[in-house]
């Protein structure tokens, strides 16, 4: 069973930056797409961007130019980083990865993380 450990994020004010990391542990296979997602308040949970396994993120439009996502293979470990943040990206963030086995994807979850933008 896969499961994963995220760390990091919290508080920041706006126009400042930090980073969320998430690592994989439970399986001695590879894992294909690796990213986050994020839930505010009241609202549904969205995409904020993926990355391939070799390493090609893609962002929602929110985010682009402002959020950074990168991956090592070697670790299972997933990253964002959030710069120049606003009080919209306000949420809490959930990682994932995918994993195909025998023709079948499975999406596994982080435990989520709170990071508040505020002054």
């Amino acid at each position: 069973q896969v499961q994963l450990v995220q760390t990091g994020g919290g508080s920041v004010q706006p126009g400042g930056s930090l980073g969320l990391s998430c690592v994989a542990s439970g399986s001695s296979g590879s894992y294909n797409a690796m990213g986050w997602y994020r839930q505010a308040p009241g609202k549904r949970r969205e995409l904020v961007g993926g990355i391939t396994s070799d390493g090609r993120p893609t962002y929602t439009d929110s985010v682009k130019g402002r959020f950074t996502l990168s991956r090592d293979n070697t670790k299972s470990t997933v990253n964002l980083t959030i710069n120049s943040a606003k009080p919209e990206d306000t949420a809490v963030y959930y990682c994932y990865v995918d994993q195909v086995i025998s023709a079948k994807n499975t999406r596994y979850w982080g435990q989520g993380t709170q990071v508040t933008v505020s002054s």
